[in-house]
């Protein structure tokens, strides 16, 4: 009897083994795989597609320029580099061959930096994505009434606005740089096949480590200084969404565009010896334009190029500089304020 009751109690017990609560990092991938798929539109495809868009308009100019070379030559029988005519058309490795150090220097670094801006219109389209992502984050849950169904989840709105905000700081500029890497490798595969077409040599001429693993590092690096920046304008487009009740972008724009005006037509900043100037570029422009990558360039004073050559050391000095600002810092402190607001708001924002 007695056996047979621990052995029931012991066939219980292996049936429901006891649960532990899931941890808060559990939750927190949930929350940011549900935001991925929820705005994979804007996270991935619209990086993908600016950046497919401005291959297409490189390869295209690449033809041009071919037929344009092709048309020389017929016409006038080649081109003359250097008191030489190349009658076969333009002849990459004569060229080279002719440079002195400092010409292949300036064009390595011609080269660099038009890799790098292989990547410019992913990262653009990130400043828009991230901008109109946080702007709707909480408003436009609460006009599809689906707050309703998320709040009836064991989900604390603490949870819900952070990792919105995670994925407009973090998951959305992750996306961005790698679709941005990818495309500078397609970029780089398209110039190859134009320098092989003219007896260039792609590896010596493009394919240098200093060219792409250093923008690709350069790249990755800016993520959390971009998190940083940008945090300031995320809390305040996230607070519009939570707190408006129609028309967040407007909201959004006339407050510190209305709050500038304000304070240029009295001067207010006189009193502090600061101009008008002043409140326009570290607070109306950091606040509506800080989500755009590197933004944050022009804050400190050193420069990215040395003796005259783009240096991606120097860049990446200039870009970390940026971190020992106070301006940085008092946008950080803004942004955790208005993040917590939010939350706040979305926790008691009802527009029944």
């Amino acid at each position: 009897m007695n056996a047979r009751t621990d052995m029931d109690g012991f066939d219980a017990a292996s049936r429901a083994p006891a649960r532990t609560p899931p941890h808060a990092t559990h939750k927190l991938r949930l929350l940011l795989k549900r935001e991925f798929w929820e705005h994979k539109g804007g996270f991935l495809w619209a990086p993908v597609w600016a950046g497919g868009i401005s291959l297409l308009l490189t390869l295209m100019a690449l033809v041009m320029a071919e037929v344009g070379l092709r048309r020389t030559v017929t016409e006038h029988g080649g081109l003359r580099v250097d008191g030489q005519v190349i009658v076969n058309g333009l002849d990459l490795s004569l060229m080279t061959d002719k440079m002195s150090p400092e010409d292949l220097q300036k064009l390595a670094d011609g080269v660099s930096m038009s890799t790098a801006t292989a990547m410019f219109w992913p990262l653009l389209a990130l400043g828009f994505v991230v901008f109109f992502y946080c702007l709707g984050s909480l408003y436009d849950e609460r006009k599809n009434r689906s707050v309703l169904f998320w709040k009836s989840l064991p989900v604390s709105d603490r949870d819900t606005v952070l990792a919105k905000a995670a994925s407009a700081l973090l998951v959305a500029p992750a996306l961005a740089v790698a679709v941005g890497i990818a495309c500078m490798v397609a970029f780089l595969l398209v110039l190859s096949v134009f320098v092989l077409l003219h007896h260039g040599n792609p590896l010596t001429l493009l394919w240098s480590p200093g060219n792409l693993l250093a923008n690709a590092g350069l790249a990755i690096a800016a993520i959390p200084v971009y998190a940083l920046w940008a945090l300031p304008s995320a809390g305040w487009l996230m607070l519009c969404s939570a707190w408006a009740r129609s028309k967040p972008f407007l909201w959004a724009i006339m407050l510190p565009v209305f709050a500038g005006v304000f304070i240029s037509w009295f001067d207010l900043l006189h009193l502090f010896d600061l101009q008008s100037s002043w409140f326009w570029k570290h607070v109306v422009a950091h606040l509506l334009g800080g989500v755009f990558p590197g933004s944050w360039f022009g804050v400190t004073d050193l420069g990215i190029f040395k003796d005259g050559h783009f240096g991606h050391m120097a860049a990446l000095r200039t870009m970390y500089a940026t971190l020992a600002t106070p301006q940085l810092w008092i946008g950080v402190a803004a942004g955790v304020v208005m993040i917590t607001a939010s939350i706040r708001l979305r926790r008691w924002r009802d527009d029944n």
